[in-house]
């Protein structure tokens, strides 16, 4: 009968997993503890995000969003479709949680398609949220043309 815990590669796996263990306990035991934060770090690189709450109003979205659509369109669904027009845009909410957090703009309108259909449009303004945080970003919805269900169901997580 042959034993098994003898064998060489059975002795060298316990090797291997004794050493890993032992190498693990050692660095817990004789790690460095975690320091606090000096002032220079206090005051100047911890310090957080201060949002001023100037999101541009419901108009100044339009452009980008006729220019993102036309690209999402194209590029994605091969589809000719572009928005020729707006009407009725108005502001639904504006920071409608708690102040803490990133100062939105949410507005509705209709959007009038190239296919000569009318739907629903809801977007959002968001306070440094473009590219890097560098400016205000919009997230839109067409209603019945968000064919990748990002805000499904009929836009209802682009509304507030």
């Amino acid at each position: 009968m042959r034993n098994l815990f003898n064998s060489p590669n059975k002795l060298s796996h316990k090797l291997g997993l004794g050493l890993g263990a032992a190498l693990v306990v050692g660095l817990l035991a004789f790690g460095s503890t975690a320091q606090a934060a000096n002032p220079f770090e206090l005051n100047f690189w911890l310090s957080g995000p201060r949002y001023d709450g100037n999101v541009a109003p419901c108009e100044k979205a339009l452009a980008a969003i006729s220019d993102q659509f036309h690209e999402k369109e194209a590029t994605f669904w091969n589809s000719p479709l572009v928005i020729t027009g707006f009407s009725r845009i108005h502001e639904t909410a504006f920071r409608p949680w708690q102040s803490d957090n990133i100062p939105r703009r949410y507005c509705s309108g209709d959007a009038v398609l190239s296919d000569g259909k009318v739907r629903k449009v809801h977007y959002s303004i968001i306070e440094d949220g473009g590219f890097a945080g560098t400016n205000q970003g919009v997230e839109w919805c067409v209603a019945g043309l968000d064919r990748n269900w990002a805000y499904n169901p009929s836009c209802k997580a682009a509304r507030p």
